[in-house]
């Protein structure tokens, strides 16, 4: 009977024990959300970086005060370290105004569509080109074209987002190969220039720009995105009328590598400083609008982490980093610096990005991580309380490169809704971001960390 009452004691003991632990935990990540609902200066930054620094393409003057900025605002928030990675980066210079003509069409005459050169691609020169237009929903029809029929002339991929698909990034993700593989693909058949249908769900008149690849050992072909209306406009006039010609003119080129920089801050950890949870965002973005969603956000969300472990006196366990990627959009340098810093004795736990814009946080996903699931199991209780779900998705490009390197990789997952209306666009701009939802994501990604901090074992 004794023996009994004694393990009855210890066990009640547990229990009370793990309720307080539940309860500090509980009260700690409250004191997160109303620090970042209140004091947060993220969007404050994100006004500056937007409206001052304004867009900031990997390799440009924009780019390297963008650097200096972040480094002057981790370097007031009194952190452990503060430095920056180098990396060389390209250089991409879209040049003058772009030109995608319609010529001398039978029922509409001429007429110009809205365009937007594709990143990493190389200029008409200045005499322009003139060529017949072919259009293809998908690669595999492109490939299998004989090149007899693509040679000489401008292939048009049309293949549109898929608006049934409530995740817009999974529609992103189906459509996006026609950008970023597509014009490589025509250029090796033979192709003068390659058009594309912007990558949006919306019917709108907005181009949308992004990167595609290139061979490397010789120039890229002329390649444009061209918007949603119009991309229908020319598929509809191309069904009664197969020789309609377009002129292209722009003079984009690709210029020397230049030396750009990561940014990054560190809190120490207390118990496991060799253990590193990284949060971030990238700094540069594309040449038009303000990259204030893309990936403004993501930056400033990520130092805010930092600051408000600072604010409310949280002595991590873990080493925590934030970092500002350089060159995600055209080249993902700055993601591979990062991977390849191998320092010894260090190792990630965690990396966290932010890369899918300032909208209300919904949720935080994971790449596969069968090691991990009790503990995601358990950080997913806690952020229930906050309508933040924890699941299996994606995670971000920078961090992409640790892959097998970290034991976890983990993305903020905001309402997906809108994003695509703005990405990669001149409309991505400072007054697109809601402050609320800008700070409901630093919160929810300073709730994670805190989580992941405490909870492992």
């Amino acid at each position: 009977m004794k023996q009994s009452l004694i393990l009855l004691f210890f066990s009640c003991h547990f229990i009370a024990s793990a309720q307080v632990l539940d309860s500090t935990v509980q009260k700690n990540l409250q004191k997160i959300y109303t620090h970042s609902l209140t004091n947060a200066q993220s969007y404050d930054w994100l006004r500056y970086l937007s409206k001052r620094v304004g867009n900031r393409l990997s390799g440009t003057p924009a780019a390297a005060a963008a650097v200096e900025y972040t480094r002057s605002i981790l370097d007031t928030l009194g952190l452990d370290s503060v430095w920056l990675q180098p990396c060389m980066v390209p250089h991409w210079d879209r040049g003058e105004k772009e030109l995608v003509r319609v010529v001398n069409s039978q029922k509409w005459g001429t007429f110009d569509l809205k365009s937007m050169a594709l990143g990493n691609t190389t200029g008409t020169g200045s005499e322009g080109i003139l060529a017949q237009v072919i259009e293809v929903k998908s690669l595999k029809e492109l490939e299998n074209l004989s090149d007899s029929k693509v040679k000489n002339k401008f292939v048009f991929f049309n293949r549109p987002m898929n608006p049934e698909h409530l995740r817009t990034f999974k529609a992103y993700g189906q459509a996006v190969d026609q950008r970023s593989q597509g014009p490589l693909i025509a250029q090796k058949k033979g192709a003068l220039g390659v058009l594309v249908r912007s990558m949006t769900v919306n019917f709108d008149d907005v181009p949308h720009t992004g990167a595609t690849k290139t061979d490397g050992n010789k120039p890229s072909i002329p390649a444009f995105a061209i918007s949603t209306n119009d991309a229908d406009r020319l598929s509809n006039i191309l069904k009664t009328e197969s020789s309609l010609k377009i002129f292209m003119l722009n003079s984009a080129r690709m210029l020397k590598q230049k030396l750009s920089y990561n940014v990054i801050g560190e809190l120490r950890g207390r118990t496991k400083p060799n253990q590193i949870i990284t949060v971030g965002g990238h700094l540069d973005s594309w040449d038009v609008g303000e990259g204030a969603h893309d990936d403004g956000a993501g930056c400033v969300q990520s130092i805010e982490v930092l600051r408000t472990y600072k604010k409310l006196g949280f002595k991590p366990r873990h080493t925590i980093r934030a970092v500002m990627f350089m060159n995600e959009e055209n080249g993902l340098a700055g993601g591979l610096a990062y991977a390849a810093d191998s320092t010894s004795g260090i190792s990630h736990f965690a990396a966290i990005e932010s890369d899918a814009g300032g909208f209300t946080p919904l949720g935080l996903s994971y790449e596969d991580a069968p090691k991990e699931m009790d503990l995601l199991a358990q950080i997913g209780k806690y952020l229930a309380v906050y309508n933040l779900r924890v699941g299996p998705g994606g995670s971000g490009a920078d961090i992409s490169p640790l892959k097998g390197k970290a034991r976890l990789l983990m993305g903020l997952d905001p309402d997906s809704q809108r994003y695509f209306d703005i990405h990669h666009t001149a409309d991505d701009v400072f007054e697109k971001v809601s402050k609320r939802e800008l700070e409901l994501g630093a919160a929810a990604m300073t709730s994670l960390i805190f989580l992941l901090d405490q909870l492992d074992k």
